[in-house]
């Protein structure tokens, strides 16, 4: 029997790749300059029973519809708002995808821009690197104690609760949190206290997003949620870009209306560079960098591929986003 083909659209880390091809599998890696574009996605795919792919690849309608043919989906991401799962079930094919290999990848960012916006690293490093090493001013570029503050949680799923053991762990935060529905058992290593959304935002000196990219979370931090945050409040958002507006955060922030924010995803990404928040002082950006550790994206590699062999040695695959496609 001929192997079986797989279609790779980017370089990701090797192990996964060197698994499948041990097994027999024929693996073909997207080499071209430059982010893959849809339309040599589906005809690169057309080719191919399996697409290991990229939570930046457009799996829609008109890709799936285009490339029924495929045997499975394996996403290279914890997330996958960029699939149309409905559909691919509806045609019977499977997604796999590697979530919880970036927990504490992103956890360790989100803690790192909430003490990097707090005492105002980037904007100061930007400084020095210009040259504008001033003088001690007792007066001059005050941040703020994180100690004993209160870290308001918006989704509390393992990357939150990631982020909750290191604020109360460090600094002893009070931790609040804001899922749909409080969690069922306790954390006997964790203190935590569920509020309403309302609550969240009112009491919080940090609030961090660790929530999916949802409808009922698109833009859920607008100009009206900022406004009943306080005035001294830090918003931090690692999640997805889509969960803020960002000209409601930047009005927030310019108007006084919030104190800082730390951001790893944007509204839209890439953030241009004129981007008014780069300006601020009191602002903190990275380039979604949220999984970008070795170890991270290496488990991210192999899991991506535990899905494929899965589905071909026995019909399981251990991360599943769609079981019910097996019922069609």
């Amino acid at each position: 029997m001929a192997p079986k083909k797989i279609f790779v659209s980017n370089s990701f880390p090797p192990v996964g790749i060197e698994m499948l091809k041990k097994d027999g599998f024929s693996v073909t890696i997207w080499n071209k300059d430059g982010p893959i574009t849809q339309d040599e996605l589906i005809e690169n795919s057309k080719a191919h029973h399996v697409l290991f792919c990229s939570s930046k690849d457009k799996i829609d309608k008109r890709f799936l519809n285009e490339c029924a043919h495929l045997e499975m989906i394996s996403q290279f991401a914890a997330g996958y708002d960029n699939i149309e799962v409905a559909e691919a079930t509806r045609l019977g094919i499977p997604i796999g995808y590697t979530p919880n290999a970036m927990n504490e990848a992103t956890a360790d960012v989100a803690f790192g821009l909430m003490i990097a916006t707090a005492r105002k690293m980037f904007y100061l490093h930007k400084k020095i690197s210009k040259g504008e090493w001033e003088h001690f001013n007792p007066t001059a570029h005050l941040g703020m104690e994180l100690r004993n503050k209160t870290l308001g949680i918006f989704g509390l799923g393992r990357i939150g609760m990631q982020m909750a053991k290191r604020c109360q762990g460090a600094y002893d935060m009070k931790i609040i949190y804001h899922n749909r529905k409080p969690l069922q058992k306790p954390l006997k290593e964790l203190d935590l206290t569920y509020v309403d959304f309302k609550t969240l935002l009112s009491e919080s000196d940090v609030i961090s997003v660790h929530c999916p990219l949802i409808s009922d979370t698109i833009e859920v931090f607008d100009k009206t949620a900022f406004s009943q945050m306080k005035p001294t409040a830090i918003f931090i958002n690692t999640a997805r870009g889509l969960v803020h507006n960002e000209q409601d955060l930047t009005e927030a922030l310019l108007n006084g209306t919030i104190w800082g924010a730390g951001l790893d995803v944007t509204n839209p990404e890439p953030m241009q560079p004129d981007n008014p928040l780069l300006q601020m002082e009191n602002v903190s950006v990275l380039p979604h960098i949220g999984s970008a550790t070795f170890e991270a994206r290496a488990e991210m590699s192999k899991l991506a591929a535990e899905n494929i062999l899965g589905f071909y040695k026995n019909k399981r695959i251990p991360h599943l986003i769609n079981p019910e496609v097996f019922n069609h």
